[in-house]
């Protein structure tokens, strides 16, 4: 019996997924869910891309977390439309918080939306929320073993980002099996190895984000 019922649950998520994912195409937004450990940078790039976007895109983020606005706080203070979901507890975001959100999100006035996810390596990769892409940000401090402990959330992501790579000559990271085990579960997962703190690589993230909105942009619904 609880299998049913969690295939119920997740079964009606899905169907609000879709929803969200319409009303966005309605209104010619693209849209990323972030996803990462607590601490892994998720706010940061958030930051970082904004500031770096702002005479590009309009940008709009929805942060979730259990208590407070820190997170939204951050991101309108970087110059985007921000909106602070809290989840009283729950470890995720799904589809209903998000649908919450957006009925009072003003889509028509931003290009790209980011949100960002409860920090959290297991329950978020199993609800969707409607967004276009899913994005998972690691870190280095992390340490490199965190796909094969995690199997479930990287194998189901569309962009890696590798945050903190600046720390590497100072913790122990081996990036080779790190990319082998992101491999094995996700072949070809495009990957983005950067530096919020220095800004090393971030050059090639935001212009993979304005090619992709642009393309989005295209796609005929």
């Amino acid at each position: 019996m609880r299998i049913a019922v969690v295939e119920k649950i997740l079964s009606a998520n899905d169907q609000l997924a879709a929803q969200n994912r319409s009303w966005l195409d309605k209104a010619r937004v693209f849209s990323l869910n972030f996803m990462a450990s607590p601490g892994a940078g998720k706010t940061s790039l958030i930051e970082q891309t904004v500031s770096r976007l702002t005479e590009k895109l309009r940008l709009g983020v929805i942060d979730g977390d259990i208590a407070t606005s820190f997170d939204a706080e951050r991101a309108q203070a970087a110059g985007a439309i921000a909106a602070q979901i809290n989840t009283g507890g729950d470890c995720h975001l799904d589809a209903v918080m998000l649908q919450e959100a957006l009925v009072e999100f003003p889509l028509a006035d931003i290009d790209l939306l980011i949100v960002e996810n409860v920090g959290n390596l297991i329950c978020p990769a199993n609800f969707r929320l409607g967004t276009h892409k899913s994005v998972l940000i690691a870190s280095v401090p992390e340490g490199d073993d965190k796909p094969y402990k995690y199997p479930g959330t990287y194998r189901g992501i569309d962009i890696l980002v590798i945050n903190k790579i600046d720390l590497l000559p100072y913790v122990k990271f081996d990036m080779a099996r790190f990319q082998r085990g992101v491999e094995a579960l996700n072949p070809g997962v495009k990957t983005f190895a950067l530096s919020c703190q220095t800004g090393e690589g971030m050059d090639a993230w935001i212009e993979w984000l304005v090619h992709s909105q642009q393309q989005y942009l295209k796609t005929e619904f």
